[in-house]
């Protein structure tokens, strides 16, 4: 009986601690999107954008902060719920904190399909969002295929995934290469990854899947703390591995296409943001909902920086996330060395 109760009680204060961080995250959000809707060159206070984001005021607020500025912050935060949700799942499903989209290739997938309908099709709008989405499920694909020896090995998928992130990278630097100066510089936007431009269908096409994927990973996350314990365990608990390994990933595969395909490959934002929802939870589990909520706050915070503080130049938001994200892989890649050696 102590001993179910000494559990109990972890138990509570973890959801007491998940509870209070989604709590910080929520009025964080909720602040940052009051700075988003105020600043700008069009600057208004803080009042005047609330009362026109419920539908009140002139007819310059309203198109202020409805057209130009909401769009937008609601694109930071679903793309950034949606990476966040894929990096906890790919990184809890294999075990491996390294275990991400940018790592593992397949938002250079996403890239590459891009880039290809720009640039060999001319296209635009929603036939590049099309265009990534099988570039990276076509990457993801052959992941699988080269990583499958009668099951799916977290190790074997991380290093297959490594060398397809390279093959991909140098097709897109080749594609970018080959492509005259001006449309070269148009995809190397895209490539960057930004939340501007993003409206109407697209941006209801995001909405819908986010929630679709949403409610698949929130039935597939019962079979995470089981893969956590390694598969002997999770045998033993009555988990079929390979196929809840391979769902699994599927499911953050789909995330990480929709998200990509809408506003590119927003670098170190899947990788980091599940680190920073484990250690703000401090439970050692997937923190699924808290890596949601961290997240969208990273990309909205990213493009907030982007537009009003990155050396005074406005810049896409995927550079802020790789200036934030790029340091902490290399403390990362150091501090894991040191624990494998230990």
């Amino acid at each position: 009986m102590t001993v179910l109760t000494a559990a109990q009680d972890v138990r509570s204060r973890r959801h007491r601690r998940r509870v209070a961080v989604l709590a910080s995250l929520a009025v964080l959000v909720v602040v940052l999107t009051t700075l988003a809707l105020t600043l700008g060159a069009a600057s208004l206070p803080p009042g005047r954008a609330l009362l026109a984001l419920l539908g009140i005021g002139d007819d310059g607020d309203l198109f202020v902060v409805q057209r130009l500025r909401l769009p937008r912050v609601a694109t930071a935060l679903l793309a950034g719920a949606a990476f966040g949700l894929a990096g906890a799942l790919f990184q809890s499903t294999l075990r491996n904190p390294l275990a991400s989209p940018d790592i593992l290739g397949i938002a250079s997938g996403a890239s590459v399909g891009a880039v290809a309908v720009l640039l060999g099709l001319g296209m635009s709008g929603l036939a590049v969002s099309v265009g990534a989405f099988v570039g990276a499920a076509t990457i993801a694909l052959l992941i699988w295929f080269f990583a499958w020896r009668q099951g799916l090995h977290s190790i074997r998928f991380v290093l297959v995934g490594v060398g397809f992130a390279y093959l991909a990278s140098s097709v897109l630097a080749w594609m970018l290469a080959s492509a005259g100066e001006r449309d070269a510089a148009a995809a190397l936007v895209w490539t960057v990854g930004s939340v501007a431009d993003v409206r109407g269908a697209e941006l209801a096409v995001l909405g819908g899947g986010l929630v679709a994927l949403t409610v698949a990973a929130a039935v597939v996350s019962r079979w995470q703390h089981p893969l956590a314990l390694g598969d002997d365990h999770a045998r033993g608990l009555g988990v079929a591995t390979d196929s809840a390994r391979v769902i699994t990933l599927l499911v953050a595969v789909g995330l990480v296409a929709l998200a990509t395909a809408t506003v590119g490959p927003l670098a170190f934002v899947a990788l980091v943001a599940p680190a920073i929802a484990r250690r703000l939870t401090d439970d050692g589990g997937p923190a699924l909902s808290v890596s949601v909520a961290t997240g969208a706050t990273l990309v909205l915070a990213a493009d907030i920086v982007a537009q009003h503080g990155l050396l005074g130049v406005a810049a896409p938001t995927g550079i802020v996330t790789g200036i934030v994200g790029a340091p902490y892989l290399l403390w990362l890649l150091a501090t894991h060395e040191r624990r494998t050696r230990a």
